[in-house]
């Protein structure tokens, strides 16, 4: 077991906040700790910005000690109060399934054999048991509503639109989770977001009142990125999800390929298991020789290989080549290829439609005329499928579509598009 796993949280800056810093080292130095981290089920599927509290516990766990994945079944139905408006409340069959998918993913961060064999729950296992009154008079009877008031969240919520009694009471619902796994399993410490501060805290104080327990807190960092804007937001908008079928391998991978230089060390320490002595090599190299971006590159296949694999990350890696013309675009598989395509541009043509080289150009957006698609031809810069395009007159045959319906379209070395061909 490695000792000094606070050590270790404190170099990579994963430590944004905590109760008695000393006493948690004292405690994890004396023998294994167990953890717990929670995460509501508020879509059907974790994003990137769930991968900090996550890869916590898989760091505490690899120094020995026992983590707990909690999917909040129950907390999913209240939805932890945001600092603007009230959430959406999802019925009880959707929560349950976002649940088990989201349980799903937890499962792979984590192991679960070995003597720090790690431990899955859901917190509708006893707070779906929990009556009105247990809930009032074992509970709420130890919580100030002063307190709760002071909340940061809670006062900006009701200087603007209010909050319901609905989201007042979500606090103790996770403090009570922690009451209840330091009972069955003697967990001493909850790990979360820096935003969960006040809601770990009513954990620490619930365990404290009701059974006369001290136990810890610690808050990891919220990520952004160094201008300041949110953290895990792909390119068309939406969440960073870690589901494939919600976010392919692909725009995975590209997301992180193209972090700045200002965020991609603090990405690399907070993300991967690398040591220091690779971190400080890959930073001297962004320093020294930025356009070459190994950093960058190193962290997308990082990241990809921890969320998808290192066949994914080698089935991407081979389309960012493919798409600029170094390496073979008929070796990837469909999926990739369509997924990597969508995220460029796609343009569809059916059966009757004009398809020349120079038709082809336009309607992919490449060029913005048949003008300037003749000239492009003209000047070497057309190929379809990575083979340069000479001939005005030139038509794709049914052996030149890749998997049967794409062509990849590219003017230049860096302009690429993607057309799909619809079948008759």
């Amino acid at each position: 077991m490695t000792a000094n796993i606070i050590d270790e949280l404190h170099w990579r800056g994963l430590i944004q906040q905590s109760t008695d810093i000393d006493a948690l080292r004292r405690d994890a130095d004396a023998g294994p700790v167990t953890l717990y981290a929670g995460f509501d089920p508020t879509g059907p599927s974790l994003h990137a910005g769930h991968l900090v509290p996550l890869l916590a516990l898989k760091r505490f766990q690899m120094a020995g000690h026992r983590p707990i994945v909690l999917a909040g079944g129950a907390t999913g139905l209240i939805g932890d109060p945001r600092d603007v408006g009230e959430r959406t409340m999802n019925s009880a069959d959707t929560v349950a399934e976002w649940a088990g998918r989201i349980r799903a993913q937890l499962e792979r961060f984590v192991e679960f054999e070995g003597p720090a064999a790690a431990v899955i729950e859901n917190n509708m296992n006893w707070t779906g048991k929990l009556t009105a009154i247990d809930f009032l008079r074992d509970i709420g009877k130890h919580f100030s509503v002063n307190v709760m008031l002071a909340r940061d969240t809670v006062k900006r919520r009701l200087d603007s639109d209010g909050m319901s009694y609905t989201e007042f009471s979500y606090m103790l619902l996770q403090a009570n989770d922690y009451l209840q796994l330091r009972r069955e399993y003697g967990c001493t410490l909850q790990v979360g977001g820096s935003d969960q501060w006040g809601n770990i805290i009513a954990g620490v104080e619930l365990n404290r009142r009701v059974d006369g327990e001290s136990v810890h807190a610690l808050t990891v960092p919220l990520v952004t990125s160094a201008d300041g804007k949110k953290f895990g937001k792909s390119t068309g908008g939406g969440s960073l999800w870690l589901d494939p079928e919600m976010t392919s391998p692909y725009a995975w991978y590209q997301y992180f390929v193209n972090t700045a230089d200002a965020d991609v060390v603090r990405y690399l320490r907070w993300f991967t298991f690398l040591t220091q002595e690779e971190l400080a090599e890959l930073e001297e190299q962004t320093l020294t020789r930025p356009q070459a971006r190994a950093a960058q590159r190193r962290l997308a296949a990082e990241m990809t290989t921890l969320v998808h694999g290192e066949h994914n990350t080698a089935a991407v890696e081979h389309a960012s080549q493919a798409l600029f013309g170094k390496a073979e675009l008929t070796e990837l598989d469909e999926s990739t290829l369509a997924a990597a395509l969508t995220e460029a541009a796609v343009a569809q043509v059916r059966p009757g439609d004009a398809t020349t080289i120079v038709d082809l150009l336009v309607t992919s957006g490449l060029c913005e005329s048949k003008g300037a698609a003749r000239r492009t031809i003209k000047e070497g810069g057309a190929s379809v499928n990575n083979q340069r395009i000479s001939a005005e007159e030139w038509e794709p045959q049914a052996t030149d579509l890749l998997h049967g319906q794409w062509l990849v379209i590219r003017r230049g070395k860096r302009n690429f598009a993607g057309i799909q061909v619809l079948p008759a």
